[in-house]
């Protein structure tokens, strides 16, 4: 009897030992799934951190970052935009500028077939007009597009000069000596294509006193250069008689200038300038326009010759 009473005595043990082992494991789970979702919830959290991160990466560069600025100058420009560029350094330390020096007609080509420019600086209106789709449409043949609106200046005034080469063998002291030694076939003069400003004042300088450059061109009393570098260089070699070239250019290379010419011989001299639409730096580029203008560098210009706009 006493065994039976143990028996069944056991027996309810190891039954409440079990039910009492299945409540704790009941227990025990909504602690896991509670461990679960605390890492579902802390997930996004994380994603979040790197999806800032990678914004923070992605923002557009500061003002103060570098930035690499392409001007296209005339040719007569290059030793005082040079020295403007080292002033420069002071005023914008975070711009680093490039300079294309060459003829202005040269330079619109370039920049009509896509060279990369963010302000251009021509020796003459017509090259910049060129390119300006509010010029005229006699100009501006081709519609071109290519001038930011609003950005456009007379930037600076040059002079067109008559030089003559070192000890001027042929005694050459004005336009007139020079028009004379051409009428006779004495002299050899140095002037400028047709497509570059020099070149053209030239042409209205010629015309201005009746001579055809093309009769001049066939008996070889005219050589021509590609800029305004090349004429300058003609003269200083001794390799002409004398040349046609802007007083800056003149003082540059340490020439002698025999004479002047006047507004009615070839006009006016207005070196324009303009930021392009297809920069992707507008604001550098104006900036340094607008410093251009300021006493500074106006004092580098005046220095060889050049004179700001009247």
């Amino acid at each position: 009897m006493k065994n039976k009473v143990f028996a069944a005595m056991m027996a309810a043990a190891m039954v409440l030992g079990m039910t009492a082992c299945g409540s704790s494991s009941e227990a025990k789970a909504p602690a896991s799934e509670t461990k679960a979702s605390g890492t579902q919830e802390s997930a996004p959290a994380e994603t979040s951190a790197a999806e800032a991160s990678q914004a923070e990466v992605s923002q557009p560069a500061e003002s103060g970052d570098a930035v690499e600025l392409t001007v296209f100058a005339a040719a007569s420009m290059t030793e005082t935009l040079t020295e403007i560029a080292e002033l420069y350094k002071a005023v914008a330390p975070e711009v680093s500028l490039v300079f294309n020096f060459d003829s202005s007609g040269t330079l619109k080509e370039q920049i009509e077939q896509g060279a990369e420019c963010d302000l251009f600086i021509s020796a003459g209106q017509k090259q910049m007009n060129q390119l300006d789709i509010t010029a005229d449409s006699e100009v501006n043949t081709d519609g071109l597009d290519f001038v930011e609106q609003g950005t456009r200046i007379d930037l600076l005034e040059n002079k067109v000069v008559l030089v003559v080469p070192e000890d001027n063998p042929k005694n050459i002291n004005s336009f007139d000596d020079m028009i004379a030694g051409l009428k006779d076939g004495s002299i050899l003069l140095a002037m400028g294509n047709s497509d570059v400003p020099v070149g053209q004042y030239t042409q209205k300088i010629l015309a201005y006193y009746e001579l055809s450059e093309e009769e001049l061109a066939n008996t070889g009393s005219i050589t021509y250069g590609t800029n305004v570098k090349e004429v300058t260089t003609q003269v200083s070699e001794g390799a002409v008689d004398c040349g046609v070239i802007y007083c800056t250019d003149a003082f540059s290379a340490g020439l002698t200038v025999v004479d002047n010419a006047t507004k009615e011989m070839c006009g006016q001299v207005i070196y324009p300038a303009a930021v392009l639409n297809v920069s992707t730096h507008k604001d550098e580029a104006k900036a340094f326009l607008d410093y251009l203008s300021t006493e500074e560098p106006m004092a580098v210009f005046e220095n060889v010759g050049f004179a700001p706009v009247e």
